[in-house]
């Protein structure tokens, strides 16, 4: 319907912004009808999602005319994006942000530079970038449901890990089914995408393989390559995450830091990541 009355392309996008950000707002006041107030937070996600999206594809444009090392500071910068904001996402944890940054950075990262040396992922910019971007943002979100699953549990069960600590138990044993809930929690949603992949949903890496002409079969092949490093790098960043934030709940002395209503008051005061 859209296309036939904006003929111009960008004004037909504009048009089709338009219309989903009417219907994200419309869920938006649903949920504030059952009281579930998010307006301040969608409001701000729609304006920066747009404005930054837009900034990138012109960012890229240029970009992408540019030798391959470009890619290198690109996805150091995405990297350091997505620990800012996986960070801010964990509260009453201090230095949650240099704990997201350190587990992105190495799982995310890792599979990056591994699966480029070996030729899974392309060198050239087309594709390290796009594919990177994907593995940084799973690795995001999978470090904030990580890092928000393994506080709250701990939020939750204060009087069993302090009861452990009393009777001489180390603090990493005492956590630790807090830590594996945690990590395992955080990857259901990666195992979800490998399990459904073709049947739910057909990503939009394959559609535009597709659209550009390559083998549907190596269409497909490649994107569930694609979705085995995301849960790879997804799993790497849970895990290091989990076990680096585990170290800052606890004082020198083995004491609990992480209590309900409380944040850990320092970085210091924990033992260092």
């Amino acid at each position: 319907m859209l296309n036939e009355f904006f003929k111009d392309q960008l004004w037909l996008g504009v048009a089709q912004a338009a219309v989903t950000v009417v219907l994200a707002v419309a869920v938006t006041l649903v949920g504030r009808w059952w009281k579930i107030h998010l307006e301040k937070e969608v409001g701000i996600a729609l304006v920066r999602g747009i404005v930054q999206i837009v900034i990138v594809a012109l960012v890229l444009v240029v970009l992408l005319k540019g030798p391959e090392l470009v890619a290198v500071p690109v996805l150091i910068g995405m990297i350091i994006t997505a620990s800012v904001i996986a960070g801010r996402r964990v509260k009453g944890i201090a230095g949650s942000i240099w704990v997201s940054f350190y587990g992105i950075g190495f799982g995310a990262g890792l599979v990056i530079l591994l699966m480029v040396l070996v030729g899974v992922i392309d060198a050239a910019l087309t594709s390290v970038i796009p594919v990177g971007s994907m593995l940084i943002a799973n690795s995001m979100n999978t470090c904030a449901q990580a890092l928000e699953r393994f506080a709250s549990d701990l939020r939750s069960h204060t009087g069993q890990v302090e009861a452990g600590l009393a009777l001489g138990a180390a603090p990493d044993e005492c956590v630790k089914p807090y830590t594996q809930s945690a990590v395992h929690s955080s990857l259901i949603p990666r195992i979800d995408q490998l399990s459904s992949l073709g049947i739910v949903w057909i990503p939009g890496l394959m559609s535009g393989m597709l659209v550009a002409g390559a083998d549907p079969v190596y269409a497909a092949v490649y994107q569930f390559a694609v979705i085995t490093m995301m849960f790879a790098s997804s799993g790497l960043t849970s895990v290091v995450s989990v076990l680096l934030v585990q170290r800052r709940v606890f004082s020198p002395a083995q004491q609990l830091l992480l209590r309900p209503g409380n944040s850990v008051p320092s970085v210091k005061k924990g033992r260092a990541a």
